[in-house]
């Protein structure tokens, strides 16, 4: 490499720790309160509220018999790493064209508050919880229109869990 380009990349390097990181400040990150199951859970909103939050895009397997589901296959594994990965934990929730579902509760894409710093860098705000999911088998892709921003991201993550035999596509 040339000392041109060194020199380039060096001065490059030295700006960014002077640069306002929108990653950093401009997100607002929630507690979560209470843990129902793979895809759904409660946090306390600006006005000292109990809010339910529902995943969008997923659906994890149920835990409990309700109404006309039962308990589905990989649904107590894949409550219990969602709730490892709630509880005590701050998020961040980003939305979609439509932010309530039929039952009043709120559909938010969710961020872990677990992003890392790379040279001087700050890599996003950490884990994307949807994906997360979906990635690693413990919920299946579920799209409701009007709600689609990462539909073909979810269905690429899923094929791709699907074929590893992963989580609840794993061999029972």
């Amino acid at each position: 490499m040339s000392f041109k380009k060194l020199t380039f990349l060096f001065l490059l390097l030295l700006t960014f720790p002077l640069v306002d990181l929108p990653a950093q400040t401009q997100h607002k990150w929630i507690e979560v309160s209470k843990f129902v199951d793979g895809d759904t859970f409660w946090i306390t909103n600006s006005k000292g509220e109990q809010e339910k939050i529902r995943l969008i895009g997923v659906d994890a397997p149920e835990t409990r018999r309700t109404g006309k589901k039962g308990i589905g296959y990989y649904g107590k594994e894949a409550a219990a790493y969602v709730e490892k990965l709630l509880v005590g934990k701050k998020i961040r929730l980003e939305y979609d064209v439509g932010k309530y579902d039929r039952y009043k509760r709120t559909l938010a894409y969710v961020y872990l508050e677990d992003g890392t710093f790379l040279a001087y860098v700050y890599l996003e705000d950490g884990t994307f919880l949807n994906a997360n999911l979906v990635e690693n088998g413990y919920a299946m892709v579920m799209t409701v229109p009007p709600n689609v921003k990462y539909a073909e991201l979810f269905v690429k993550l899923q094929t791709e869990a699907r074929k590893n035999n992963r989580g609840l596509w794993g061999m029972p």
